[in-house]
């Protein structure tokens, strides 16, 4: 009942997928992208960090943008974790992860300018809200029965150090050292705003066409990335977090006008600052909703069900590269070595290369997100295919993938996808900084337009539809009695 459920599901989102790319620009609008790539593969071959004038700060300050946001959202969000059975708890939880960190950082960039607080909130916002979500789903399926050892008359502090958060631990760690990395890349993309992480220098690499120099600081964003399990321990924690505030030390100041100004006058509708009427506010708000939340909305939905599909072909295609189950050891490293470098660079990064070499399309944002998403998904699925039990006179090669591995997997799989598929809406969104018509391209608009009350309102739309997406996937997966975990023995 359930496979034949998945496979109408599967059916339902390929067909709304086809229908979106009859609406979809995937045009290559570069004049000869093949000399462009050229001159990046060139690159990649001759990479040089000679021209870098500080990649030694840009290094350590894109650590301490992800230590500090991480640590200030994780222990933002376990305390909102134990609140979080109250409505307006998971409302404003969900509202805040809705928002990508990038908005998060121009938000903040009209409020603070270049100060450390800008990068330090964008990540720690968002992370707040999506760590009080997942610490308390830890906590709601942890196991409760060490409660019944505490002796009568435990306080409720006592009952959850002592009987509930040893059990816990592990998975909280685990959780929390994930996000980590994904604050590492938050972190190096806030550059490209102009905060001094690894990102401003790819920028600037990018602009001038310098490839070597580009594949030099990807090399190493990818190095801190895999060894991320050997550098952080439990026990350098606290002198990670001790350092990094004195690393980001500069000479910007917080003016308290600039703050005031922002919350009375900036983001409040341009018709309520004077003594506009109620039609007059009415006109603004369908101006901006026909004009450009509309568009917007539109192009976002059309990209992200497209993404979400190649997503899920990318993912199919490249778990059994780290599987035991297909592949040897030499055969493994490369694949692990393909998806280390396909899950660790951002979509904005990769969506940015890429519409160096196809111009400001859709395609390029497409192929950055299935990329990315698909190399995430993979990884997980090829690991949990180590723990399938096989029949001894299973198939092999194509056979084996096809009617033994797949079926197995595949509502793990969609599990996944649609655990990844907000994600997806979110990078969509801010894709449109780069140039793609999405919500995130009319956001960027009206700040450079100093139009921060149509910004607010862009995001406040693009947030509600996170939260819309959200929602329809948790349904969805709840229906469909969709797990994490694959069906291990034949």
């Amino acid at each position: 009942m359930q496979r034949s459920a998945t496979v109408k599901v599967s059916l339902y989102l390929a067909g709304v997928a086809a229908i979106c790319l009859l609406f979809a620009d995937l045009s290559i609008t570069t004049l000869d992208p093949w000399q462009e790539f050229g001159r990046m593969f060139k690159g990649v071959l001759t990479p040089s960090i000679a021209r870098v004038d500080d990649l030694s700060g840009a290094l350590l300050k894109t650590l301490a943008f992800a230590f500090l946001g991480v640590a200030l959202g994780s222990a933002s969000g376990f305390g909102l974790s134990l609140l979080f059975h109250y409505r307006i708890v998971r409302v404003a939880c969900a509202f805040v992860r809705a928002v990508h960190e990038l908005f998060w950082a121009l938000i903040f960039l009209q409020i603070f300018g270049l100060h450390p607080l800008t990068g330090v909130l964008a990540i720690a916002i968002p992370y707040a809200g999506a760590f009080a979500k997942v610490y308390s789903e830890i906590l709601e399926e942890g196991d409760k029965s060490p409660l019944l050892a505490l002796p009568y008359g435990s306080g409720h502090v006592a009952a959850f150090v002592f009987a509930r958060l040893p059990d816990l631990w592990v998975h909280v760690r685990t959780y929390t050292l994930y996000r980590l990395e994904c604050g590492l890349r938050s972190s190096a993309i806030l550059g490209f705003v102009g905060l001094p992480t690894l990102g401003f220098y790819l920028e600037s690499a990018f602009m001038e066409g310098v490839y070597s120099e580009v594949a030099a600081l990807l090399i190493l964003f990818y190095i801190l990335i895999a060894t991320i399990r050997i550098w952080v321990r439990p026990k350098l924690l606290p002198i990670y977090l001790l350092v990094a505030p004195f690393l980001l030390i500069n000479d910007a100041s917080i003016s308290m006008r600039n703050i005031v100004r922002f919350f009375t006058h900036d983001i409040v509708p341009s018709p309520l600052r004077g003594d506009a009427t109620i039609s007059v506010l009415g006109e603004w708000t369908w101006d901006l909703l026909a004009n450009q939340a509309l568009p917007g909305i539109i192009n976002t939905v059309v990209l992200t069900q497209i993404a979400l599909v190649a997503t899920g072909i990318v993912a199919l295609t490249v778990f059994p590269l780290i599987s035991t189950k297909f592949f040897g050891v030499f055969g493994r490293t490369s694949g692990h070595m393909l998806l280390v470098v396909m899950r660790s660079t951002p979509e904005y990064i990769l969506a940015y290369i890429l519409l160096q070499l196809w111009g400001p399309s859709m395609l390029p944002a497409v192929v950055a997100l299935a990329l990315h998403n698909g190399a995430i998904i993979g990884h997980l699925i090829g690991r949990y295919t180590d723990d399938v039990v096989l029949r001894q006179d299973c198939p092999r090669g194509v056979n084996l993938y096809a009617y033994e591995m797949l079926p197995r997997v595949y509502p793990q799989f969609l599990a996944f996808l649609f655990y990844r598929w907000e994600i997806i809406m979110r990078e969509t969104a801010i894709l449109g900084i780069l140039g793609i018509t999405t919500l995130g391209f009319y956001i960027d608009s009206a700040i450079q337009d100093i139009r921060l009350d149509r910004a607010m309102f862009l995001i406040i739309i693009t947030a509600m539809l996170n939260i819309g997406v959200d929602a329809l996937s948790r349904f969805i997966r709840a229906r469909l009695r969709l797990k994490t975990t694959p069906e291990c023995n034949p």
